[in-house]
């Protein structure tokens, strides 16, 4: 498996989070840009030090270089799952980001789109039809992360900044796409594989098992068994002295470079 190089802090590596991603990955020799959020917020100018202080979008009053932070993410939706997510995620004061499709949700579920964003949640974008990015043409993956991307804004006057591909799949291409749209790829370091089970509890297990400060929690709020282990997951991270927050707030005072790949 490729190193991270932190000295240098920026690599061009190999590779995906998952065995069958990584070796997908190897033997298309993809490589990109992928940089830690402590290394990313390392890195953060003066000025970007500056604007978050002033209350930049996704800031917020965290400074995970203090504090021991956690982000919260959710793919695939918005569901039938969501508004009460979101009503856990209000009774605990918690913000996520929540990396959403366009079709069959964003499309069907405008309401929930908007309650995710006057809520103070960050949008961000999953593509429209979940297509392997690295599997089609670069115009076809530009349209399904821009479709995403001129929705949301429709919905709610804002314009995603992050995006997640699909299985973590990335590559040069996509990243140059991505950079050209304006948004910065999101990986994980924490998943519960909660498309394979709807037992709420071994959820909850899964994701504490893995938590470390800094990481990046993916889970996704389409399936029956992930909502109801949000309580306990936040509860025990509140019990274990983390501070849970948008991906976005994990990065600050940085700024997600469009096109970089972001991975604890």
């Amino acid at each position: 498996m490729p190193k991270q190089i932190s000295a240098a802090r920026r690599s061009s590596i190999a590779g995906l989070l998952t065995a069958a991603s990584l070796a997908l990955a190897l033997s298309g020799c993809a490589s990109y840009d992928v940089t830690a959020p402590a290394d990313a917020r390392a890195e953060a100018t003066s000025s970007d030090a500056k604007n978050a202080r002033a209350g930049d979008a996704g800031s917020g009053d965290v400074d995970c270089s203090k504090a021991k932070c956690v982000a919260l993410t959710f793919d695939a939706g918005p569901s039938e799952n969501t508004n009460r997510l979101l009503d856990v995620l209000k009774e605990n004061k918690a913000h996520a980001t929540f990396f959403m499709l366009g079709k069959n949700h964003i499309a069907e579920r405008p309401a929930e789109v908007k309650r995710i964003a006057a809520e103070g949640h960050e949008l961000a974008n999953h593509t429209w039809s979940h297509q392997i990015l690295t599997d089609i043409k670069p115009d076809e993956a530009k349209r399904e992360i821009s479709r995403v991307q001129d929705e949301v804004h429709k919905i709610t006057g804002k314009t995603p900044t992050l995006m997640r591909p699909p299985q973590g799949r990335t590559d040069e291409e996509v990243s140059k796409i991505s950079k050209e749209l304006g948004v910065a790829q999101v990986l994980w370091s924490v998943t519960a594989k909660d498309y394979q089970t709807t037992d709420s509890d071994l959820i909850t297990k899964r994701v504490l098992d893995q938590t470390k400060r800094d990481g990046i929690i993916l889970l996704h709020d389409i399936y029956k068994g992930t909502v109801p282990a949000v309580p306990g997951i936040l509860k025990e991270l509140k019990n274990r002295g983390y501070t849970v927050v948008t991906v976005s707030q994990l990065l600050s005072p940085a700024k997600p470079e469009p096109g970089m790949v972001y991975r604890p």
